[in-house]
This record gives C-alpha cells, structure tokens and sequence, in this order.
C-alpha cells in the first residue's frame, strides 16, 4: 500500500468524504515527510504544523465533505493567506501579515483543502532565486517562480501546491520536479489577493501529481462542482506538433525525446501533424517582454520608490530597467500585437485538438543561481491559452524533462481529456 503522503489529491479526497482516513491522519503524514525531505529540499518559505493541524482537526470534528477534503496543498509565497505571513520573496516585505485570504485560498479552504504553508517564491516572482533545491538533485534548480510549489509536490510533501505564470513560472517548476503543471486560460480564475507582476500576463497555476488532480482543483478554483475527468473516447486526438520558435535552444536529447513521443502517439491511433506557428507570432516573445515589463515597474511602484536598494541588482537592471525604458506607445503595440495574435490562434486551432511542443530545454540545469531557460512558455502565456506540461522523459541524467500540450482559449477540459490520454499511452 503507498505510504500515505504519496497519495494524490483525488485519491485523498475520495478517502476522506467515505470516512476511510482522517483528515488529522494525512496532515500529519505529510508533515513527517516535509520534515525528512526540508533539510535538503527547502521548499517551504512558512511552515507551522499547528496551524495545519488546527485547520484538520476542524474539518474532522465538523463532519465536513468537499472536493478537496483534507487534501494539504502548498501556497505560493505571493498569495495572501489570513493565518500566515506572506512576504513576496523580498526582505522588503519581511512581516507582512494579510488580514484576509485570496480569493484562491478561500476557495480552497470551502473545498475542505488544508493549508500547509507558503512555499518559497523567487524575488517579486521574477528572476532573482530562493533558497529550494531540485528534490532530484540539490545542485539544481527547481525552477522558478513559483520554484517551492514545485518542489514541495515533486518531493512529495503534498499533493497539490499553488503556484503563478507570468512567463514560464508554473509549467517549468512542474517540468523539473516531475509534475503536472497547469495555466488555465487567462482570467478563468480570479487573482484577487495576489500579488501582481502583470496583470495582462498573470494567472494562477496548479502543480499536481495527476491530470485528474490538476481538472479537480481547477472545478475548485473556477468556483463550480467538480466534475470527473473526461476520458478521451471519441475520434483519435488531432495533435499538432509544434517544435515552436526555440527548438534550436533545446537539447539534442529532448528534440530526440519529443520527436519519439510524436511518433508513439500517432502509432497509438492519434492524428499527428507538423505545424508552423503563423509569421506575425514570431513577435511574441518581445511583445511579451515590454508588456511584462511596463506592467510590473507600475504595480511594484511603492517597491521602487522606497526600497530601490532592497531590489536585486538582477531585478533592476533587467526587468525594471526594461519597464522604465518602454513607452507607452511600445507597450500599447505589444498588446495590440499580442491580441491580433490571439484571434489568430482560435482560428489556428480549428484543424487541432492540441498542439504539443516542448515544456522546457532538457533537464533542470545545475546551479541554483538562476531557474532555467523559460523561452518554452513565452508564446503560449502572451496567448492566453490553456496549457499542461506533463512529467513523461527522464534526460541523461535521470532527472525530468516535460513535454508540453496547448489547447485553444477556453478549451481546458479537452486539454486535459487529451493530457489524459496522452499519459495513459505513455505509460
């Protein structure tokens, strides 16, 4: 039988509401765990048992049901939390105790979710990194932003943690920790109470063991019943394999990797074809650049005017610098650009299900002074669209590489009906 910290978020619920576990029993199975793996991991930026103790026995003594009942889930260190600090990865907010929940942990805790703790973010959610390791090898990175999140699920010391993208933040932690990661299309769930970086850009993220965890947990967040996952059982998946604008930055082993997973799927019945991105997206990546920018120098303008000095070197010379530089009139040509782009891709998206490409480079580069190439991300957050990476290659090294899958705007569920598919083929 697995240990109990093993168990994904689906299997705990579904043992909690027919009363075969306790609520108290996993909280305290994955705080032994949390404290084997945190010495080397350090994944968790606030960690207090009592209060996620405190939050289990409530749900027990209360006879309470939901979706995500005694499931313990890890919060990005950006998302406010009424019990815990939150800090946003700089001294600058050293203290900062939030008065009410975002609205994402609210959510959370009416689905019976448990609280664990907030899980390490890298400075402001941008470049500069924390402390975590990569649970599969400390010498590297886990990722980054949202690089806590990541490694708390990857080295199994919950089963769901929060995270945010803006660029790359969610699905490249998730690729290097072997997980399922999650952006939903943008705006689907609400970010009330986390910090902004780019509101043009910013979503919240899931980090899970399973595609079904990943569909549970966005029922949740949307705010409707959860709903079971859709197993793919109509005409084989229409794939578009899409080796994308950064193919040549990617490892010869993951080239090789994807290409052999394009091919497995189309001899496992699905329709696979090679796809080019239309020309106009080739201006994606630095539109996304001045909008990201000249967003964050004004959300962070408190930051910047009192504490300039308290900002990594990194920070201000790269994305302040570059939001300080961009006009107006180059941020409104971004956007223009950008929502051209996204009619594009509906129509583009006719003749596919999804489009698969890759999730990151290759495995998670050693050094823990930056959070790895985040290229692979770029045109599909600037998008909008829905996308998954999927824990399915191990590298030379043994260490995770994650294939990504994108699906149309507002399309989610068939994301993930075809992610589903995707890895029971793989297996």
């Amino acid at each position: 039988m697995q240990n109990i910290h093993e168990l994904t978020a689906s299997a705990i619920a579904r043992a909690t509401n027919a009363r075969e576990l306790t609520c108290v029993a996993i909280t305290e199975a994955c705080l032994a765990h949390i404290a084997e793996r945190e010495p080397a991991v350090q994944a968790w930026h606030y960690l207090d048992a009592d209060t996620a103790l405190r939050q289990a026995h409530a749900l027990d003594s209360a006879g309470a049901n939901g979706p995500l009942l005694g499931v313990p889930v890890g919060m990005k260190d950006i998302i406010d939390t009424d019990d815990m600090p939150c800090e946003y990865g700089t001294v600058i907010h050293r203290g900062r105790r939030p008065t009410i929940d975002a609205a994402c942990v609210a959510l959370t805790r009416r689905a019976g979710g448990v609280i664990m703790g907030k899980t390490v973010t890298t400075e402001f959610a941008n470049f500069t990194p924390g402390k975590t390791r990569n649970p599969f090898d400390p010498a590297r990175t886990p990722g980054g932003s949202s690089s806590g999140s990541g490694a708390a699920v990857g080295a199994q010391m919950v089963p769901l943690a929060l995270g945010t993208q803006t660029t790359a933040s969610t699905l490249r932690p998730a690729a290097f920790n072997d997980c399922f990661g999650y952006r939903p299309t943008w705006a689907d769930i609400r970010c009330s109470g986390v910090m902004e970086a780019s509101g043009s850009m910013d979503t919240l993220g899931v980090i899970a063991r399973s595609v079904e965890d990943v569909a549970l947990y966005r029922d949740v967040l949307v705010g409707v019943d959860a709903q079971p996952l859709q197993r793919w059982d109509s005409a084989p998946p229409r794939i578009g394999y899409c080796r994308g604008h950064f193919w040549d930055q990617c490892e010869p082993y993951t080239q090789r990797l994807m290409d052999d997973l394009a091919q497995r799927l189309a001899s496992a019945g699905a329709k696979v074809t090679d796809v080019t991105l239309p020309a106009e997206f080739d201006g994606l990546p630095d539109a996304h650049r001045w909008i990201t920018s000249f967003e964050f120098v004004r959300a962070r303008a408190w930051e910047i005017n009192h504490h300039w000095e308290a900002i990594s070197a990194r920070l201000r010379a790269g994305r302040i610098k570059d939001g300080q530089d961009c006009s107006y009139e180059r941020y409104a040509a971004a956007r223009a650009l950008a929502e051209r782009c996204r009619l594009q891709m509906d129509a583009f998206m006719n003749d596919y299900d999804v489009l698969l490409t890759p999730a990151v480079a290759g495995e998670p580069p050693l050094g823990l002074e930056a959070t790895g190439n985040a290229n692979y991300c770029i045109v599909w957050t600037s998008l909008h669209v829905p996308a998954m990476s999927l824990p399915l290659f191990k590298g030379p090294h043994g260490l995770p590489v994650g294939a990504q899958l994108v699906a149309r705007r507002n399309d989610d569920r068939r994301l993930f009906a075809v992610a589903d598919w995707i890895t029971r083929m793989s297996a």
